[in-house]
């Protein structure tokens, strides 16, 4: 096989790995506003030009990592709301919430 064939192929395939990443990481949360998640509603072609819609928190891994139904209509691209990843971030957003409910109620 050519050289620049394999090159080529490498290049690819390492494009759709970081694509791909960067759906799956573009979920949202700011502490200003923490009953909401936002998460993309069009394929971000970068961080500088990501389209985001603000969700209720609740929405956030729904389903808890189980099968999505057939009827269900995400409002984020690719349900990414609803992956493996995004119960993994609600996780770490409870913690953060919860945490500092526990430094507001010392106070």
């Amino acid at each position: 096989m050519d050289v620049r064939c394999v090159l080529m192929m490498v290049l690819l395939a390492v494009g759709a790995l970081a694509s791909k990443d960067m759906t799956r990481k573009s979920i949202v949360f700011d502490k200003n506003t923490p009953d909401v998640f936002y998460c993309p509603i069009h394929k971000p072609t970068g961080m500088d030009k990501l389209i985001v819609k603000a969700k209720p928190l609740s929405k956030l891994c729904e389903f808890e990592g189980g099968p999505i139904p057939d009827d269900y209509k995400s409002d984020c691209y690719q349900d990414v709301d609803e992956s493996s990843y995004a119960c993994k971030e609600k996780y770490r957003i409870m913690k953060r919430l919860k945490k500092a409910n526990a430094v507001a109620a010392d106070n």
